[in-house]
């Protein structure tokens, strides 16, 4: 493992922050920026409720179904390297799509630019873990976990901007300018990084099967069609028993011999799917139901973005005091509690009394919440594998929102012109809400359950124990 130990303090160190934060915002504001545009996207390219669903759906299809590719490759080849190719893969994509003169042509530059995320977005993370010295890497992710929500949720506040001055594939097009800042950032100031024990094979029929799973699962939710849920079911299946009998499994089954590994993976999967259902509806609940400007629409969910801003970061370090277990119960029963609010969101409603309160307890929540989550997935494996459970952790993330998105219009009763009728669009947006708060206590009661110790004892796996060596078993320094 290439480990540099450097200080966060230093000037490098915040150089490696910086473009792990930035490369990553790239793709977290892709997958919130284009929400605010739906309805201009919509106006202009003529499309129902089912073209948005895939346009936002599209680009989380390819990059659940990659990213843990992506995180493979970037163990063997260098972790640095195939961040920046994604980087670039994902600014030519995204010309794509702000070109695009159809529905079915932007969809299909979303697919590709999905690819480009999966390249870049668990080689964020762990590149990190891979060049910060111990001691700092706790606050090292809670800054990039607190910057990279404060990307997500000022997502919709640009998108909003940009599609009152500029248009709606302005959007898109912003992202080259920033992904050049990347690639320079990386390329001068990154070390390049790869897991030693990672071999030169790749699970290709692994890759394969779990693209087809989501893509059959996300065409039958979106559709109405069972026959290709039925198949997507079997295709998971099937993907574990590749997985499990694979010698070089892009999942090694190892990795869930940590309890907290699995518990933090879970609690990933509920939290995520009720937040790519918040964040795909809220802003469309804005604008179609209460009237707001796509400007309004996004300033309207700042008060999450300052919460996170302020709170990630000192949430990280509790949590590293105190372990994950407190803050990864108590954030998502307060998210849910802030989707309660959201049920007050519809035509006629204030900003101050119906708005404000809402996102400020959702934000509460979420800040609680992402940094000590994303620290005990990293706290429960070694060093030399954090590239592969940072992808592991993206990928349940991704693909938990890429089923919600699918899914969660028709649970609520949205479809087809729905948008065009404030009434039936609002009723919908309050089941999906309803909904979400229940999968966010799902998350609440897991890590209550299954998440136990304080500090590093969380995860009866310190940061440089090996997932296979019985409970505290301390790596040396020499070992990694």
């Amino acid at each position: 493992m290439t480990t540099t130990d450097i200080s966060l303090s230093s000037a490098r160190g915040r150089w490696i922050v910086a473009a792990t934060v930035l490369g990553s915002a790239l793709a977290m504001l892709d997958a919130t920026v284009v929400n605010i545009a739906l309805p201009a996207i919509g106006r202009d390219l003529g499309s129902g409720v089912t073209g948005l669903q895939w346009t936002v759906s599209g680009y989380t299809l390819t990059l659940a179904s990659l990213i843990l590719l992506g995180g493979s490759l970037g163990d063997r080849l260098g972790r640095r390297r195939v961040f920046v190719w994604g980087t670039v893969w994902f600014a030519a994509a995204s010309v794509l799509c702000g070109l695009a003169p159809s529905i079915e042509v932007l969809i299909a530059a979303r697919l590709l630019q999905g690819v480009g995320a999966a390249l870049l977005t668990p080689g964020s993370l762990a590149l990190i873990s891979a060049s910060i010295k111990a001691e700092d890497r706790g606050a090292a992710i809670g800054l990039w976990s607190g910057l990279g929500g404060v990307a997500s949720a000022i997502g919709p506040l640009l998108g909003g901007w940009l599609v009152d001055a500029v248009g709606w594939r302005s959007v898109f097009l912003i992202n080259v300018p920033l992904a050049v800042v990347v690639v320079w950032v990386a390329a001068k100031h990154v070390p390049e990084s790869r897991d030693p024990h990672a071999s030169g094979r790749l699970d290709v029929p692994g890759a394969v099967t779990v693209a087809a799973a989501l893509g059959l699962l996300t065409y039958g939710l979106i559709e109405s069609h069972v026959l290709p849920l039925v198949l997507g079911i079997a295709a998971v299946a099937l993907f574990v028993v590749i997985e499990r009998r694979s010698h070089d499994p892009l999942v090694p089954p190892s990795l869930f011999a940590s309890r907290v590994f699995l518990a933090a993976n879970l609690v990933t999967f509920a939290v995520y799917a009720a937040l790519g259902g918040v964040f795909f509806l809220l802003v469309l609940q804005l604008q179609f139901a209460v009237g707001y400007s796509p400007i309004a629409a996004g300033v309207a969910t700042l008060p999450i973005t300052a919460l996170m801003l302020v709170l990630s970061v000192r949430a990280g370090r509790i949590a590293g005091r105190i372990g994950p277990r407190v803050p990864m119960t108590v954030g998502p029963l307060l998210s849910a509690l802030g989707l309660l609010l959201m049920l007050r969101i519809g035509p006629g409603s204030t900003y101050v009394t119906d708005v404000l309160p809402a996102v400020l307890v959702f934000g509460l929540g979420l800040s609680a919440l992402v940094a000590p989550l994303t620290g005990a997935v990293l706290g429960a494996v070694s060093t030399d594998r954090a590239g592969i459970a940072s992808g592991v952790n993206n990928a349940v993330a991704r693909t938990s929102q890429l089923l919600a998105v699918a899914a969660l219009p028709a649970l609520a009763g949205i479809a087809g012109s729905d948008y065009s009728a404030p009434e039936v669009f609002s009723d919908g947006f309050h089941t999906a809400m309803l909904l979400c708060a229940g999968l966010l206590v799902i998350g609440s009661v897991i890590a209550a359950v299954l998440i136990r110790g304080t500090g590093q004892d969380a995860s009866n796996c310190p940061p440089h124990c090996d997932i296979g060596s019985p409970p505290m078993a301390p790596r040396s320094k020499d070992q990694d």
